[in-house]
Formats: structure tokens, sequence, C-alpha cells
């Protein structure tokens, strides 16, 4: 029998942030939808509960716990219904850690406490209209003049562009040095020189805000920078690993629940006089699906481990967020086969898990990203 990681601590937030999700989520994500963008004061709900920044020390107002919450959070973001179409949600304090390893004690002191407690959201600025996953072909320009940088340029596809108070910006110090020239600045949304673009209309994930945003001589404090001058890329790098293993985490209980639904549809969908699950063709879908999220589960739960020793590194996530993603995609597409036209009506949850899974082979960095990563460790 296998040991569980996660201690008698562990379940007992897993437990009270399962009866948050569904008390704060689940009724809501139909209006979240109709409006594109979530209410702020979720965030605000969420805080003094301790679910924002779980893994915070107490120093800067976190509850001081591991790792395991933030997989917590994922694993129950996946499981509840209503959250795939609501966006990340509380897995935007990951980036916070990019404050906690690379910030000054000023930034950490001023900012981390107030995301912690849900008084500001957080999200990162990187993507650009013509870069997708390259990092390093950004244009956005911070020029230095005097004791500020003066931020040109824009984002696109902004998750929490439209909620977020803070944004982790990314941007060129230096724009022919590539990669190198990359910069990091914490900027605050509603300073002088921001624009907000409207709610993108998506395919999926409707209730969760998505926007452009748009910096037109911007003026930013040096203060702001995050890291230092040049860092930007190995900032945003640092945390990589452990974003796509949470992004492969969700993407397995969203695949698991799919499968839930769908086993209980076939169990209750009559056809020709018998239940669909009665059919041999259902079985043998069933039992496929079955054993690829078997699989997934296990690769997960090592590479879990692994991370909880410190030793998850770039090729392994990627490994990770590569197959459970892809996983996620065949099971949803079979899930909505079985439902039939049911399937493609939006009153069932399956639809909208289908919608919202087809971005998780895109974000966090592509399949072919995946791919080409891990192809260089051969």
């Amino acid at each position: 029998m296998a040991v569980s990681v996660y201690s008698t601590e562990h379940e007992i937030f897993r437990r009270s942030l399962r009866a948050f999700l569904a008390r704060e989520v689940t009724p809501y994500y139909q209006d979240w939808e109709e409006a594109h963008l979530p209410d702020r004061n979720f965030w605000r709900k969420a805080g003094p509960e301790g679910f924002i920044g779980a893994a915070l020390p107490e120093a800067y107002g976190g509850p001081g716990g591991d790792f395991l919450h933030h997989i917590i959070v994922a694993q129950e973001l996946g499981a509840c219904p209503g959250a795939e179409t609501a966006g990340v949600l509380l897995q935007e304090d990951l980036p916070a850690f990019h404050i906690f390893n690379f910030g000054t004690e000023a930034q950490k002191n001023k900012w981390l406490p107030r995301v912690v407690s849900g008084e500001t959201v957080l999200t990162v600025a990187m993507t650009e209209p013509h870069t997708g996953s390259d990092l390093a072909a950004i244009r956005t320009t911070a020029v230095r003049d005097g004791d500020e940088y003066v931020i040109n340029g824009a984002k696109l596809y902004i998750s929490g562009g439209l909620i977020a108070d803070l944004a982790i910006v990314a941007v060129k110090t230096d724009p022919a040095a590539g990669a190198k020239g990359v910069s990091l600045f914490l900027v605050e949304l509603d300073s002088p020189g921001i624009t907000r673009g409207k709610p993108l209309k998506k395919m999926g994930m409707n209730a969760g805000d998505n926007a452009e945003l748009f910096f037109d001589n911007l003026r930013v404090p040096s203060s702001a920078m995050l890291g230092r001058e040049g860092g930007g890329f190995g900032v945003l790098m640092s945390e990589l690993p452990r974003e796509r293993l949470l992004i492969a985490v969700r993407s397995l209980g969203e695949a698991q629940r799919a499968f839930d639904l769908t086993v209980e549809f076939t169990r209750q969908r009559t056809a020709f006089g018998s239940r669909v699950i009665d059919f041999q063709n259902s079985q043998f879908v069933l039992a496929s699906m079955k054993t690829d999220l078997a699989q997934g589960h296990a690769f997960l739960n090592q590479c879990i481990g692994q991370a909880m020793a410190g030793g998850l590194d770039n090729v392994r996530s990627a490994m990770a967020k590569l197959w459970i993603t892809e996983m996620q995609g065949r099971v949803m597409d079979q899930c909505v086969q079985l439902h039939g036209g049911a399937g493609y009506m939006d009153e069932y949850q399956i639809s909208k898990l289908y919608t919202a899974a087809r971005v998780t082979r895109i974000y966090g960095g592509s399949s072919e990203i995946m791919r080409l990563s891990i192809a260089r460790s051969i």
C-alpha cells in the first residue's frame, strides 16, 4: 500500500478548501461567465481562510505551509464544479514566490502580506501578440531615465488582467541582448500610463478574465525592479518546474472528474433499450480512460515526491505537463462522445470541462515546447 505524503494538517486544509470552493465558486460561476470575470470579493474571502500563499512564511503574512498545499489547491480546483470555467483563481499566488525569492525586503514586506490577505491580486504579464512562448522576443521596453524607468509596449492574454492589482511585467531593458536583456518590474495596474483592454472572449474558461494591457510612457521607480537588471528570464524560469507540475495536477483532476461524470451519465442514459454503459464499445472506451488516468496518477505522485525532495527538474516537469495534458485532451474528447448530443450542450458540465481543457496544452509552455525541452536532455 502506498504511503500518503499528506499529513493530517494537509487533509484538514483540503477539507476546508473543498467546502470553501463549493460555497464560493460553484453557486456563482455562471454569473462570472456572463460578466467574463470573477467576483473580486472571492480573493478577499479566500485570504483570511489561508487559501492564498499557503506556503509563504509567517514573517510575510503567510500560514507557513509547504508546496503540498499548492498541490492540494490545484487538486481541489480540478475537482470543483465550475472552477474549470474560472481560470487560475487561487493559483495566482505561485508568482508570489518570485517576489519572495528575488525581491528586496521592502518589496516583500509591502506586497506579500497584501497578496496573502486577498487585498492584492497578483498576475504575471509576459505574453505579447507576436511572441507566444518565446519570452526572449518580447518588445515591451523599459528605458532608464534618472531614478525611473519608462515602459512602453503591450501584453496579451493576461490572466487576471482586469481583476489584478499588481503585475510582474516582463520588459526588455536591453533589446539587443535577447533573453539576457529581459528584466522584471512590479507594476501597480492602476498607475497612470496603463490601459486595460476589454475582457477577451475565449473558447472556454469564460468565468476567468483575460485582457490586454497597454503601457504608454509608464514611469516606475527603479526600486520596482524585481531581481537584477537583465535577470528577469532566470527569475521566471526558477518556478517553471513547479508551475508546470501544478498545471498537470489540475489537468489530471479535471480529467478524473470528466471520467466520473461520464461513468454516471452512461449508467443512467439508455439507447436501443439498454444502458449506454452496457455496450461493449462504451466499456472499452471507459476501460482505456481508466487506465490512462491510473498511469497519470502514478507518474504525478512520483513527480510530487521529487518536488518535495527538491529533485524535480525542468525536464521531468515538462514530461508531466506534456503527457497529462495530452491525455486530458483525449479523455475529454472521449467523454463528450459518450455523452452524445448532450455533451455539446453547455448545461452539461462535460461541455465546459472540454472547452476549458484545450488551453492546458498551450499555456505554461505548449506541448511543442515541452517536447523541445525533453529532447534537449536526450
